[in-house]
């Protein structure tokens, strides 16, 4: 069985909105608190190998150590490309945006900034185990963000595209860059283990250039799995041989003049029909405030609610989680039912 719940205060009854033992001053001191979200609770009857998947959607704003599971996601948006997200109580930050804004470089040509987070800085974050990098560009791999980070983590545990070598290698020491197919096993703190796996993604650049990363990252027990690549770009024919449960992916298109900068819609439609989808975390990676040429070219196609209406007929049993930023998200699996 299939549970969502959406929660709006500190005092829910269940208690994995509640209890945390490493409560973060810094971060809950942003103020998240004030987003509301609505209170629908509902039940999917989906039966899926003895086992329950429950997700839950809190204001609950810190981000602290989960003691009741291993089996846990918590996916805190951070607008954007980046995420922080805590599987079974290791902390991974993904290309993470946090210091100035995104221009690549050439404002005058596109430079963006947050809309909600605006005051959410590296100092927020509670410790990191894990830098999991998608992507090569300045929107993925952010120099303005991880030069900071890497002196105040030099020897943070960082899982990689080789496109990114070049600008990682002079900054972390302890990187593993990883070829799609390719895994690597992270160890959280109380002995288990966090599998990522690489996935193709985009290429950018010349069609013989290797492709970008997406991952499947695998829970400690192996129950959950989640899937993640920020353009909605991936080989059919890799994907098709994977499960994933959660299903990160934009939905909503971002369309130069003759070219799909970030696919979506009926494409994130057949990623989770593929990957046999519970949950889809739909992401705004192109909801910012921009300028510049470039920004006043971007188009967007498609909404939330045009993709629920195409999902429906073909998973009317998944369900699709919109994430407040900053809020985390937390979907869980039990093995406890018949």
């Amino acid at each position: 069985m299939f549970t969502a719940v959406y929660c709006n205060t500190f005092s829910f009854s269940c208690k994995l909105c509640r209890r945390r033992t490493n409560p973060l001053s810094s971060f809950s001191a942003t103020p998240f608190n004030s987003i509301r979200h609505s209170t629908p609770t509902f039940k999917l009857s989906t039966p899926r190998l003895n086992r329950m998947v429950s997700a839950v959607i809190s204001e609950q704003t810190a981000v602290g150590s989960s003691d009741y599971g291993t089996d846990v996601f918590k996916l805190t948006y951070l607008e954007g490309n980046s995420w922080l997200w805590d599987v079974g109580g290791l902390k991974i930050l993904v290309d993470p945006i946090l210091v100035g804004n995104l221009d690549f470089g050439i404002p005058w040509l596109y430079d963006a900034a947050k809309k909600f987070l605006k005051n959410f800085q590296l100092s927020d974050l509670p410790e990191i185990d894990c830098l999991l990098i998608t992507q090569s560009l300045d929107d993925h791999c952010h120099l303005k963000t991880l030069e900071p980070l890497s002196k105040k983590s030099p020897d943070l545990k960082v899982i990689a595209t080789p496109n990114a070598k070049p600008l990682l290698d002079p900054l972390f020491k302890n990187v593993t860059y990883l070829e799609p197919g390719q895994s690597y096993e992270i160890e959280v703190r109380n002995g288990s283990k966090v599998r990522v796996k690489a996935t193709a993604g985009p290429v950018l650049g010349p069609p013989w250039q290797r492709p970008e990363n997406g991952y499947l990252v695998i829970s400690p027990p192996g129950q959950l799995t989640l899937y993640y690549e920020p353009h909605c770009v991936y080989n059919e024919s890799f994907v098709e041989k994977e499960r994933a449960d959660i299903v990160i992916t934009p939905v909503i298109k971002q369309l130069l003049p003759n070219f799909t900068l970030v696919s979506g819609q009926e494409d994130a439609v057949q990623l989770a029909k593929l990957l046999n989808a519970k949950f889809i975390v739909p992401m705004k990676n192109g909801d910012l405030d921009s300028k510049g040429f470039l920004a006043s070219i971007i188009q967007g196609e498609g909404t939330i609610e045009s993709f629920k209406e195409l999902l429906s007929k073909e998973l009317p049993d998944a369900q699709v989680l919109d994430p407040t930023p900053g809020v985390p998200v937390e979907i869980s699996a039990s093995s406890n039912l018949p």
